[in-house]
């Protein structure tokens, strides 16, 4: 088994101004408990809590007063053809930043074999006790329709089930994530300290991750973990759920030159694309399948690519 790690929305530097989606019905399935809103207030607010809320409401307000964190879902200013996709999908789908899942990063992309889900996904959504009540029903309804979308467009079954997920959501607050690590271990036995540390101690550059276990025989992912600070504020927050809950599915690389697109550390488009869309629409294609090359998928995906597109090429 190989655990990876990828931190969502980027790093944005402190000098460079510290510089959402539709949704499909979900599978009928058991009410997700963990995820139902908390039947007394919430806790009331620490001093560390509400600094790194406030952190992140100037974070939001930076990136979008540079016209960052965009909407769009097909911008009429970020065309795209069947080339860019096919390139998009080999670098996002077949590279990863972090070297066997720690969080040194390479001095570039390392080459990895296709990833992705066979065996159904069942979510349990963790909303900490600290968080809003009024928040827990937005956050609640936010992550479901989202994986109701993903599962639409993947075809892949995804459904809430807290009594034996392999996939764990989690919106804490920073005192919350700092006592995350028993929790952590049970879910995904076998992380390393480091990767243990990102979490209980992310610092306030890094806005959201998610880990994943590989069956290395296989190539195909059997567990996965995904935090997000519930301080985020909302637009920041629904970013980071979309961007590690999509990566969790096979996507783990990010890619510069990827327009539009969320896996780009520019953090320029917030939410979903069309161009990602069709990323995920590749990667769970019944002619690709999980453990091939970049040599071996490319061909695959050149023409899947071009029927997506129509062969704007």
């Amino acid at each position: 088994m190989q655990h990876r790690l990828a931190l969502g929305l980027g790093r944005v530097a402190m000098a460079a101004l510290l510089a959402l989606a539709g949704c499909a019905a979900l599978p009928p399935s058991k009410p997700a408990t963990a995820s139902l809103p908390h039947p007394s207030p919430a806790r009331p607010e620490t001093a560390a809590s509400a600094a790194i809320r406030e952190h992140y409401a100037k974070v939001q307000a930076g990136l979008l007063a540079t016209g960052l964190l965009r909407t769009e879902m097909a911008p009429p200013d970020e065309p795209f053809n069947d080339r860019n996709l096919t390139e998009n999908f080999l670098r996002i789908a077949l590279y990863e930043e972090y070297a066997g899942g720690q969080i040194t990063r390479h001095g570039r992309a390392a080459a990895i074999r296709l990833q992705r889900w066979d065996q159904p996904i069942r979510v349990a959504l963790i909303i900490g006790a600290a968080v809003p009540p009024g928040q827990v029903a937005t956050d609640r309804a936010w992550v479901t329709s989202y994986f109701a979308r993903l599962a639409r467009v993947t075809g892949h079954p995804i459904v809430m089930d807290d009594d034996a997920p392999n996939f764990w959501v989690h919106i804490a607050t920073v005192d919350e994530r700092a006592a995350m690590a028993p929790t952590l271990n049970a879910e995904m036995p076998g992380l390393t300290a480091g990767q243990i540390d990102s979490v209980v101690n992310m610092d306030d550059q890094t806005y959201c991750q998610v880990l994943t276990e590989t069956r290395d025989a296989t190539s195909t992912y059997t567990r996965a973990v995904a935090v997000i600070p519930s301080e985020h504020p909302d637009l920041m927050r629904l970013a980071c759920i979309h961007e590690e809950l999509a990566q969790a599915m096979g996507l783990p690389n990010d890619s510069n030159a990827a327009h539009p697109s969320i896996f780009n550390d520019d953090q320029e488009f917030a939410l979903l694309t069309k161009q990602d869309e069709m990323m995920l629409r590749i990667l769970y294609n019944p002619a690709l399948h999980p453990g091939m090359t970049e040599a071996e998928a490319r061909p695959i995906v050149q023409t899947l690519a071009s029927r997506l597109l129509g062969g704007e090429g």
